[in-house]
């Protein structure tokens, strides 16, 4: 036997103390009824039988209190075989982890936003597989194409701007490794999350964003920051505020927008750019991911399906309810009859 909802088998703490009540207030009822009249008045008014029947009551009501808390349980016994299908898409994350993702004009920054974003759609994602690519200067797969969704989070967790030591953004690379990143045998149900804060450094974006094309991959493009720019902070020990140029002039990071939206528009995606921190790629992932990428078998399994038994907690409980109102109506039709 199994059950659905064991959580409820807390209640029978409250159903002990039911049973201690109504065991108080039966002997409670029969010391104010002796106080009242006088045992030899009780015995002579009373019907000997009442007693009996009104604890024959509360037992049936007792035993139907705690059928109606099984029920709450959901107690499964039997089983049968059936052959469930998973349907989704494969999404690979595109993450920028370079220096200028530490930019704090969204707290607590960029690249903290942005794990704890891709965290949240973990959380929601319906039978799709997800991988994740870092990348700067250079990229490379972080966690290959899974359904283990609590692996993904260790593998985001351990992402960082010390990831990757060549620093740059070259968006044309990530593309390119998160379309290997996909089953080449498979060329149905692909989407490219990319998530970046800068220009491309390589010129090879709109290359890329085509070949992905080639390959029938969807890009859909999150770009963070806003138009005037964001200082990057200082990694040197020595050195505080922020990284500056050759002539001291400090270093902005700034969205390179056009290319990212051709890139996504050139494969069917969509581009969204995020100024507060609400990248809301649930929002991405709900709108433009469910609706642009057809679904695909992804999983299919043999499992044991448990048969609900609920039912029987029912009847038992309205059987005990039933037989108590019952006994209350039998010795007033037998007196009519007398």
């Amino acid at each position: 036997m199994r059950f659905g909802n064991p959580d409820y088998f807390n209640l029978l703490w409250l159903f002990i103390l039911l049973i201690a009540f109504l065991v108080w207030s039966h002997k409670k009822k029969k010391q104010l009824i002796e106080v009242f009249l006088s045992r030899s008045l009780v015995s002579r008014l009373l019907d000997p039988l009442a007693w009996k029947r009104i604890k024959v009551d509360t037992i049936l009501t007792t035993f139907a209190v705690f059928f109606l808390i099984l029920t709450l349980t959901q107690p499964r016994w039997g089983y049968y075989w059936k052959d469930l299908t998973q349907k989704g898409v494969d999404i690979v994350i595109a993450l920028d982890v370079s220096n200028s993702m530490l930019a704090q004009d969204i707290k607590p920054n960029r690249l903290e936003r942005a794990k704890h974003k891709i965290a949240d759609l973990l959380s929601m994602l319906e039978g799709d597989r997800i991988g994740l690519v870092a990348f700067a200067g250079t990229s490379y797969l972080q966690c290959p194409l899974t359904l283990d969704y609590s692996a993904a989070h260790i593998f985001l967790n351990a992402i960082d701007t010390k990831l990757i030591p060549v620093q740059g953004t070259a968006i044309g690379h990530a593309i390119r490794t998160s379309v290997k990143a996909f089953n080449k045998q498979d060329t149905r149900s692909r989407a490219i999350i990319l998530i970046t804060d800068g220009e491309d450094h390589t010129g090879d974006a709109i290359p890329s964003a085509k070949w992905a094309k080639e390959h029938e991959t969807k890009i859909f493009v999150i770009g963070i920051g806003k138009e005037i720019g964001a200082p990057i902070p200082s990694l040197e020990p020595t050195t505080s505020g922020f990284k500056k140029d050759k002539n001291g002039e400090v270093i902005l990071t700034k969205l390179d927008e056009p290319t990212l939206q051709q890139m996504a528009l050139k494969t069917g995606g969509s581009y969204v750019r995020s100024v507060t921190g609400d990248m809301d790629l649930q929002k991405v992932y709900l709108e433009s991911i469910k609706h642009k990428v057809e679904k695909k078998e992804i999983k299919t399994e043999r499992r044991r399906i448990w048969e609900e038994r609920f039912q029987w907690m029912i009847f038992a409980a309205l059987l005990c309810l039933t037989a108590g109102y019952a006994r209350k109506k039998l010795p007033a039709q037998r007196k009519r009859k007398i």
